[in-house]
């Protein structure tokens, strides 16, 4: 009799493990299904909404540039807190966009682009003198949501 219900217990057991590791195996091959995957067009999409961002900062559409910020970030900080925080005193020409690596655990791609900046109001001969001046900037973008968003925490 002790062994007969050792046995069902054991049996119950094997079942119950049995269950979970299909419905494990079932979540992570149908996360795998619909998942992201890196590769060459998920970097041209990134690099495209780089450029996009970029192109509003440029134009000083700084409520267009919010709308490129992490879902996160915009649930936590209004676009006008966003808009103040820049000045119309400079001028942002992007010249390059280069997608450096990308964690696939995290979904964060690191991004370096390439601005030519300068003072839209020339102060002094030493600012003409100057003219523009390249900046390399390291940006980090986050997967999300099925799109690219930057993430202001670098």
């Amino acid at each position: 009799m002790k062994n007969s219900t050792l046995d069902m217990q054991m049996s119950r057991v094997r079942r119950l493990i049995t269950a979970l590791v299909v419905a494990l195996l079932g979540v992570a091959l149908g996360g795998c299904e619909r998942g992201f995957q890196w590769d060459e067009a998920q970097q041209a999409a990134l690099e495209e909404r780089v450029r996009e961002r970029w192109q509003k900062m440029s134009d000083h559409d700084f409520a267009g540039a919010y709308e490129f910020m992490s879902p996160n970030y915009r649930k936590n900080f209004a676009k006008q807190l966003y808009v103040s925080k820049f000045s119309y005193a400079t001028a942002w020409e992007l010249t390059e966009v280069k997608a450096l690596n990308y964690d696939s655990e995290a979904a964060v791609a690191s991004v370096v682009v390439r601005v030519m900046s300068k003072p839209t109001k020339q102060t002094s001969s030493a600012s003409v003198a100057i003219g523009a001046i390249p900046k390399n900037l390291r940006e980090r973008w986050i997967f999300a949501e099925g799109d690219w968003w930057f993430s202001a925490n670098y």
